[in-house]
């Protein structure tokens, strides 16, 4: 039984559509909606689309439709996701009806997981959010385009709507969202500029890690050195600036690794460094005991807004704890 919150369509194959996948025929006359293509499968092979023409249910998204053809769609009411809406304070940058922009803390979660159930953004995102968010890929949940690195702070875009999500989505696949990092790296990269171009796969043997490998996902990363940083006369780091071509998983923290410069504070791709003696009692010192995380911030992010079409920018200067490394790194050379 339907229920009364249920949205049903009737559609009508055009001629010119005769000889289409159902799943493709139903993608164009339902266009408005902004339905991908996989929700559109998954609600023919969950019996919401009928043929009205004998009252069967269309349960083959192969199905070839005829010309004069008609379909009753079904669209469920979104089931609701299984994490707690919890009242998170969230930094916003920008919202309207469709999607939001806000800055990440490093430290939260994005999705809720074994070990982190709660105190994540989307626990934060279903209390922000409230009744205006949008049911995505048939759940309802914050529709998260993308991702970063629980201890990676910075800028994130978030669908609240299909229609969002799936403009977004397509952006992000055609590499068209512009993503710009801030980084501390050990050693300065030689030369300042530049680009590193490496497929990206787990680890052979580590499956938590990535690495650069054959068999990867092809990715590349722009770099670009903002200020060199020394401890007496021995230069030692580096504020870098990462452009994604590419969002892989860890991209900027494993191709800086992959050319010998692995970020400040990385757990997982760097290593202990060994400072000059004479720098043993230094700020920096002090300043690296007290900072727990890679020095990794998405700092700038621009899209096309995916109902509008207007073109956006964001950007969210360092948080206080790299301004206070890199304030410790430039005061002791």
């Amino acid at each position: 039984m339907n229920s009364e919150s249920d949205k049903i369509y009737e559609i009508m194959i055009e001629s010119a559509q005769a000889g289409q996948r159902l799943d493709k025929a139903l993608g164009e006359s339902l266009a408005g909606l902004g339905l991908s293509r996989s929700r559109l499968q998954k609600l023919i092979e969950g019996g919401h689309v009928a043929d009205t023409r004998n009252a069967t249910q269309a349960l083959s998204t192969k199905i070839r439709v005829q010309a004069g053809a008609c379909y009753r769609v079904t669209i469920p009411d979104p089931e609701d996701a299984e994490p707690q809406a919890e009242a998170i304070p969230l930094d916003v940058h920008f919202e309207d009806e469709a999607l939001l922009v806000l800055n990440k803390p490093a430290g939260m979660v994005v999705h809720p997981a074994p070990g982190s159930p709660k105190g994540t953004l989307v626990n934060a995102l279903l209390a922000h959010c409230g009744d205006s968010l949008s049911g995505i890929g048939g759940v309802r949940r914050p529709g998260i385009v993308h991702r970063i690195d629980k201890d990676t702070s910075g800028l994130l875009v978030i669908a609240k709507s299909d229609r969002a999500h799936t403009g977004l989505a397509a952006q992000f696949a055609e590499h068209s969202i512009d993503r710009l990092y801030d980084a501390i790296c050990w050693g300065v990269p030689k030369p300042a500029s530049g680009h590193i171009e490496g497929a990206l796969g787990r680890h052979p043997v580590d499956r938590k890690r990535m690495a650069v490998r054959e068999d990867g996902r092809w990715a590349r990363t722009h770099f670009r050195v903002v200020e060199d940083y020394y401890l007496g006369a021995k230069v030692v780091a580096a504020r870098i600036e990462c452009r994604l071509e590419t969002g892989r998983t860890h991209q900027v923290r494993v191709h800086m690794t992959h050319i010998g410069h692995p970020l400040v504070g990385d757990p997982v791709y760097g290593r202990a460094r060994q400072l000059p003696a004479n720098a043993q009692a230094s700020s920096v010192v002090q300043a690296l005991k007290t900072f727990q995380r890679q020095a990794l911030h998405a700092r700038s992010l621009s899209f096309d807004h995916p109902i509008s079409g207007k073109r956006l920018h964001f950007s969210a200067e360092f948080p206080s704890d790299m301004k206070a490394l890199a304030a410790a790194f430039a005061s002791a050379g």
